[in-house]
């Protein structure tokens, strides 16, 4: 019998790690923070810069089951974003869609309403990324932002995404078609500047 010897070049997203800012901590997200999310999912806004089309009412149960799954992923990442201050769920930040021929994988961030602006996300967005090439040894993370979110695109830009790209009219909402615009980040260039902050003065999400 022939054992089974884990791929050491295989990035280990079962473990869920814990990842401290100075504003926010990101820790694997549970069924238990449903609630704190839920806000994510009902909110028109939200679902506006994330490009959700509205397909009805949120189904809380098939939420729950989602959320309930997440610890057992092995091919992504996701992570609840704690507000330090209060100890509040404020959103999510995921490593997603892994692409092992290529080491790559895509990165989305949302937080709940009310929570923009105050540079939580673009701590939240450095921390994961950090983790994903530093810990996980990915080579490209990659997103696409719609034409509608400069706010975001400019967070993104502080942590050290570049703009490759647009896709034309790849959202159709509300009667109006939107551009996105590809960026990514690549380990070399992480690790170079080590994802600071611009000395620019960027809006953060």
């Amino acid at each position: 019998m022939v054992d089974h010897v884990r791929d050491v070049s295989r990035p280990d997203f079962l473990s869920k790690p814990l990842l401290r800012g100075e504003q926010v901590l990101l820790r694997p997200v549970t069924v238990d923070d449903v609630p704190a999310l839920m806000p994510m999912f009902l909110d028109t806004e939200a679902s506006r810069l994330t490009g959700s089309h509205d397909d009805g009412v949120p189904d809380e149960g098939r939420i729950r089951t989602w959320y309930d799954s997440r610890r057992e992923q092995d091919d992504r990442l996701d992570l609840a974003v704690v507000e330090l201050a209060t100890g509040n769920v404020v959103g999510e930040a995921v490593l997603n869609e892994w692409d092992p021929g290529n080491e790559s994988c895509s990165f989305r961030i949302c937080l709940v309403p009310g929570t923009y602006g105050s540079g939580l996300g673009t701590e939240a967005t450095r921390l994961i990324v950090g983790y994903g090439f530093e810990k996980l040894g990915l080579h490209r993370i990659s997103l696409e932002v719609y034409a509608f979110n400069p706010r975001a695109r400019r967070a993104y830009e502080k942590v050290g995404f570049v703009a490759e790209g647009v896709l034309r009219d790849a959202l159709l909402w509300e009667g109006e078609r939107v551009d996105a615009t590809v960026m990514s980040i690549l380990a070399p260039e992480w690790l170079q500047h080590g994802g600071r902050p611009e000395t620019t003065g960027h809006a953060s999400v």
